[in-house]
């Protein structure tokens, strides 16, 4: 790891195209239908809020994978 992938892990990364907007929408709402399935089904306990806390890791990191791809060309 250099300085620069320190920097691109650090920096905010807006989403300045329509396609990555609807992208980052496409794995929230995705993660969002998956949750609310994972909350009826399961019963409370600590296996369900690890499974619901690594479904909002695996959105965060879809999202920064969205979020951290180059530059598109105009």
């Amino acid at each position: 790891m250099d300085a620069a992938d320190v920097i691109r892990r650090f920096t905010f990364h807006p989403a300045v195209t329509d396609k990555r907007r609807q992208a980052h929408e496409d794995v929230r709402s995705g993660c969002l239908e998956l949750a609310l399935m994972l909350h009826n089904e399961l019963p409370s306990g600590a296996e369900k809020q690890a499974a619901l806390y690594r479904l909002e890791e695996v959105m965060f990191w879809a999202n920064a994978a969205i979020a951290r791809q180059p530059k598109e060309s105009p």
